[in-house]
């Protein structure tokens, strides 16, 4: 079986070939990258993608699988909130030689991709004891702010609940991060700060500004960081209370994933002491914080594997 999967960010857009054998085994043949402030449609990335050095062939697909990252209607409907152009896959492209297209949340393909080699090399930032009947969480910053969680239904299935969890509001504590919010509030004119906002590259750049006032690129941000930094001790700590937040939500007993741009990039932010300390910080639940398994995913393709994984199961 001949799976193409995409992994539709607001910055990157990633496509792979994988393989399914009788096996069961799902391999990746081939990927490749596109921008995606590059192409002013989502048919015109397609067309780049048909038209590249890309291995997999439209009319040899059996299916294709679309992580993107906003609410998807139907399978077939998305129109992601940082990405400039809308996606409708309800004609299935047949006009490009697509026999069926599936379109599913980024996070949802990241929920999945659990379930694949994609996280074998995956960080143990906490070791923990996971219920093997409990919900898996799944959190990463990138260009926002995604999460998901993998519902146990039988033994060895599970179903993926998504969330648009990065557009609730952050919660800041003390004078010093109130003033922290202010500045966000008029820097970008929002009536509160979205989680993603505050968690995510332009969040990472706009906290060394106010804290430095330097105004760099997240990358360069990045360049910057040392063990006595205060912008990589603010943002793994605010790192860590988003995580705590979504591990209480969906109760993850059964571990939690970090991934994502951001801390693939760079990991400092989770390993940090300060991410920790935030993610155990809770009056009630702290003993279960500190129980449950936490991994940095940092295959920056498991997005990929997630998608081809929903193709066949």
């Amino acid at each position: 079986m001949n799976i193409l999967s995409a992994d539709i960010g607001g910055t990157n857009s990633r496509f792979a070939y994988f393989k399914f054998d009788s096996q069961k085994n799902l391999t990746m043949i081939d990927a490749i990258d596109f921008k995606t402030t590059d192409v002013k449609s989502f048919p015109e990335l397609l067309e780049h993608l048909k038209q590249s050095r890309f291995q997999l062939k439209f009319e040899e697909c059996d299916t294709a699988v679309f992580g993107v990252a906003g609410p998807v209607k139907n399978n077939v409907y998305c129109n992601p909130p940082n990405i400039p152009w809308d996606i409708d896959v309800s004609n299935s492209f047949s006009e490009l030689g697509l026999r069926q297209c599936i379109l599913i949340n980024d996070f949802v393909a990241q929920a999945y991709a659990c379930r694949t080699s994609a996280v074998a090399s995956a960080i143990s930032i906490q070791k923990g004891n996971a219920d093997p009947a409990g919900t898996i969480a799944v959190i990463g910053a990138g260009t926002g702010l995604g999460c998901c969680a993998l519902f146990p239904i039988q033994e060895t299935r599970f179903i993926a609940i998504p969330s648009e969890g990065g557009h609730a509001s952050f919660s800041f504590m003390g004078k010093e991060e109130k003033q922290y919010e202010q500045f966000v509030i008029d820097k970008t004119k929002q009536q509160y700060c979205e989680t993603g906002t505050i968690v995510s590259g332009i969040g990472l750049a706009m906290l060394h500004e106010f804290l430095t006032g330097e105004c760099l690129t997240p990358d360069q941000v990045a360049l910057t960081f040392h063990p006595e930094s205060k912008t990589l001790k603010w943002f793994s700590r605010f790192y860590g209370r988003v995580c705590r937040n979504y591990a209480l939500t969906a109760y993850a007993s059964g571990g939690l994933y970090i991934t994502g741009g951001i801390a693939a990039k760079n990991q400092v932010l989770i390993t940090d002491s300060n991410f920790l300390s935030e993610f155990h910080l809770s009056y009630t639940f702290g003993g279960f914080l500190a129980s449950i398994p936490v991994f940095l995913n940092h295959n920056e393709s498991s997005g990929l594997y997630g998608a081809a994984f929903y193709g066949v199961i």
